[in-house]
């Protein structure tokens, strides 16, 4: 029950952010964008709305199957620690043991979603120029004849397919696993802090003689819980993203370290915090979303079963 809730809450939750996870990577990945603003208006004005939903297809594709593991796997840890520990899979667990399990479920999900977040970040990062138009007023004439339109380079990757190829061609299975020591610590401890924060609060939330809260203590908790993980993961996230983005061009990181030297370096240790609050904007609907759906599907399969 808990795959299939967690597979379809995962497909509602990314169809909700995806477009500011979009602004959020460009963010982290290029700096020549001053903020929020100028990153969404540059967006637009380069590639219309297309550009906010670059590299869709895949997350769309393959959040079912990592949202029901991460999910999944969360519920059957916590199973099996309550059994052991306390004879019980029904037992009430401790906040250690929930902890543990979402850490368990956030270093699962990593070795299904590298690749894709790869995929997903070259394309967020590459842009399609837009060409110039022949008859803008002020061009200055050409210093040497202008290329024939058709010779004008297209986009390097075409879509998540061709993009996942590419990769493996040109920088063979290392390639598809970049950033994947970034996204490990990214996962673990923000999947521990994600169901842990979502526990506490819905045990705050739920009324009394009630064992559960009400679609609106769903809402704030889930919503609430997306954020706190978000705060926790946006440094390692920032690592990630320039990682993943580095094997287009010119590869300035050597590591995991290196990375962070060179980025506090250059930028200052603002930079490990960039996209912060688009994160928690972002995270507050998506996993409002994602928990209400979860909860409803696995009341409704209960409903069905009995």
């Amino acid at each position: 029950m808990d795959f299939v809730a967690g597979a379809i809450g995962g497909v509602c939750g990314v169809a909700v952010g995806y477009p500011l996870d979009t602004v959020k990577v460009k963010i982290q990945t290029e700096p020549k964008y001053r903020g929020i603003g100028h990153c969404v208006w540059d967006t637009y004005r380069r590639e219309r709305l297309r550009g906010f939903y670059r590299g869709l297809s895949l997350p769309v594709c393959t959040v079912s199957l990592i949202s029901s593991v991460s999910f999944g796997t969360y519920r059957h840890c916590l199973a099996h620690i309550c059994r052991f520990r306390y004879g019980s899979p029904d037992a009430k667990p401790a906040k250690t043991d929930i902890t543990l399990s979402g850490f368990a479920s956030g270093v699962v999900r990593v070795f299904l979603t590298s690749p894709t977040e790869v995929a997903k970040v070259r394309l967020q990062t590459q842009t399609q120029q837009r060409r110039p138009s022949a008859s803008g007023p002020s061009a200055p004439p050409p210093m040497c004849p202008a290329p024939p339109a058709g010779s004008v380079p297209g986009p390097k990757y075409r879509g998540p397919l061709h993009c996942l190829a590419t990769v493996a061609r040109e920088e063979g299975l290392r390639g598809l696993y970049k950033g994947s020591s970034a996204l490990l610590f990214r996962d673990g401890h923000s999947f521990a802090t994600y169901f842990l924060s979502y526990t506490i609060l819905c045990e705050q939330l739920t009324p009394a003689g009630h064992s559960q809260p009400d679609v609106l203590g769903v809402l704030l908790a889930g919503g609430c819980a997306g954020v706190l993980a978000w705060a926790v993961a946006t440094p390692m996230d920032v690592i990630k993203s320039r990682l993943q983005a580095d094997g287009q061009g010119q590869r300035r990181y050597r590591g995991l370290l290196h990375c962070v030297v060179t980025s506090v370096r250059e930028e200052g240790p603002r930079v490990l915090f960039k996209g912060l609050t688009l994160n928690c904007c972002r995270a507050f609907p998506v996993n409002m979303v994602v928990f209400v759906t979860y909860e409803a599907v696995l009341r409704l399969i209960r409903g069905l079963s009995t």
